[in-house]
């Protein structure tokens, strides 16, 4: 057995307690009520058209312990299993205040985004929610919920822009993300 210096056991702790610390201020995370990670998405959140018939409802999200220097968020929902070479965009919300924690199920229908932020145009063309819609018989797809705190206000964006050119945007100006995946077949 190896003795330890007085300096080199104080240097051990003062980092392990530096860590803990930094442990317990929590990473940036996203979760839902309505969606378990890994969990299959409900009627709720299937789409209402393409053959599907779902009821089309955004699944509440709320986030916590963003990074230092977060001035707005944006959240996005990506299916990177469907068959277009590009994946699908379902949903794309941004310049969310950096004041914001939470959306509530059914954005768009029955409750409203914050004030000053907006959908941008997702896959089906539209500026809301677009729930899961795979073809029958695919494997289940993944569904990829991730928000971004952003070092900028406002995205300075078309307001006809593509889900692509503002997820450019967003990850230019990351501090960090956090996902929540779920999966859905037909």
């Amino acid at each position: 057995m190896h003795k330890v210096s007085g300096s080199i056991r104080i240097a051990v702790s003062v980092a392990c307690g530096w860590l803990l610390a930094a442990a317990s201020a929590g990473a940036f995370e996203l979760k839902s009520a309505d969606i378990a990670e890994g969990s299959k998405l409900t009627n709720a959140q299937v789409f209402s058209g393409f053959g599907c018939s779902g009821e089309n409802i955004s699944p509440e999200l709320h986030w916590s312990h963003a990074p230092a220097g977060t001035k707005s968020f944006a959240l996005t929902v990506y299916d990177p299993d469907a068959p277009t070479g590009s994946g699908w965009w379902h949903w794309v919300v941004y310049d969310l205040p950096a004041t914001t924690t939470d959306l509530p199920r059914g954005v768009g229908k029955s409750a409203k985004l914050p004030e000053g932020a907006h959908e941008g145009r997702n896959d089906f063309g539209t500026t809301d929610f677009g729930g899961a819609c795979p073809p029958h018989g695919d494997k289940p797809h993944h569904y990829i919920f991730t928000i971004y705190a952003l070092k900028i206000e406002k995205l300075e964006v078309p307001a006809d822009a593509t889900a692509a050119l503002i997820g450019y945007n967003v990850k230019a100006n990351s501090l960090g993300s956090a996902t929540l995946k779920a999966r859905y077949g037909r």
